[in-house]
């Protein structure tokens, strides 16, 4: 876990993958419990899923936790991921597809069209790899495993997923190629490069 960035207000960091965001059922060990042993006031803002590598922000204190709170709730906050998908996608997109929970098979999402919750993913082309592509990724609305749920749902999951993937496709890298690049939060922009 890298320290990418702290100040009075908040802290910055890179998480890596197969680090929980917060702490599990069975397991303590998380990037928030990381942060607070150095930041003892540290709060947690926002999550990325266990597999997901990359910038994960925390509030320093109650007070910057709901203003920080409320900058991701309405929308404020920036966020841009790298994946590296099946296929070859061309040029750039919206995936507008409402997602909801697969209750029976939990913690899976899915594209729900009747109760889904309105979700939406802004993707561009970056470059090709063979028979992959990519992509940069703006989720424009932050439901649980979007990107993921989303370009799956459209054929183009991202290697590496275990959980929306293929097995062939999953089984393509030890580990999910999607990674939170870039944050702009508070006129503040933080950026890390994936290592994929």
């Amino acid at each position: 876990m890298r320290i990418v960035h702290v100040d009075d207000r908040l802290v910055v960091i890179d998480k890596p993958p197969g680090l929980l965001s917060v702490p599990g059922r069975t397991e303590p060990d998380c990037a928030s419990a990381r942060v607070q042993r150095l930041y003892p006031d540290a709060l947690v803002v926002h999550r990325l899923d266990q597999a997901t590598s990359g910038l994960l922000l925390f509030a320093r204190g109650v007070q910057a936790q709901r203003e920080l709170s409320a900058d991701f709730a309405d929308r404020r906050v920036e966020k841009l991921y790298v994946a590296v998908v099946a296929g070859r996608l061309e040029g750039e997109g919206v995936i507008d597809l409402p997602l909801g929970a697969d209750w029976p098979n939990r913690p899976r999402q899915q594209v729900n069209i009747e109760s889904g919750k309105p979700s939406q993913t802004r993707w561009r082309v970056i470059g090709h790899e063979g028979s992959s592509t990519r992509v940069a990724l703006e989720p424009l609305t932050g439901r649980t495993h979007q990107l993921r749920v989303h370009l799956a749902h459209i054929g183009h999951a991202i290697l590496g997923d275990t959980l929306y993937a293929a097995p062939d496709i999953a089984a393509t890298s030890p580990r999910l190629l999607l990674h939170a690049s870039e944050l702009r939060v508070s006129g503040h922009c933080f950026s890390s490069p994936p290592e994929f």
